[in-house]
């Protein structure tokens, strides 16, 4: 059984342009490049016509990965949403207990997480270990290096 993920209005439109993308521009382009080098003779002794079956393959596994997480998706409406405990779309400051340091991440799904920005994944060991927390809590989480405790500073929606 899939996993439903929930997404900002932005996320999902994006999520759908790329799978857009990929169906309309990129899936043309490998049938295309099978073509051509079908077209160079044996196929048995034909390394670029295996070379371009296997990028199709592999191109076709990426679109049907994207369609099930897009049938899966859920937009958030946010003002439904409880704003004293870190949940999905939240923005959590943090202090790790251990070196004092602060950070500032933004809850969100799986494929909109990114680390530079600030997004952590909500399936991430920190961001599994956030949910539920309010204003005040510790979250005890481990990660690979061992046990981490985080202090929840603040949270807020954007």
């Amino acid at each position: 059984m899939s996993k439903v993920s929930y997404y900002s209005p932005e996320g999902l439109k994006k999520l759908r342009d790329e799978l857009n993308r990929l169906r309309d521009i990129e899936r043309p382009k490998a049938s295309q490049a099978i073509a051509e080098a079908r077209d160079k003779g044996d196929l048995s002794e034909n390394a670029e016509y295996d070379a371009a079956k296997e990028a199709q393959g592999m191109l076709e596994m990426r679109i049907a990965k994207m369609e099930e997480v897009v049938s899966n998706a859920r937009i958030i409406d946010e003002s439904q949403l409880d704003d004293s405990k870190a949940l999905v779309h939240s923005m959590v400051k943090i202090k790790n207990l251990t070196n004092k340091m602060e950070v500032t991440y933004k809850l969100v799904a799986q494929s909109e997480s990114d680390l530079k920005t600030g997004k952590i994944s909500v399936d991430s060991p920190i961001g599994k270990g956030l949910l539920g927390k309010q204003v005040g809590d510790i979250a005890e989480i481990s990660v690979p290096s061992g046990n981490m405790k985080f202090e929840i500073l603040e949270i807020w929606r954007e």
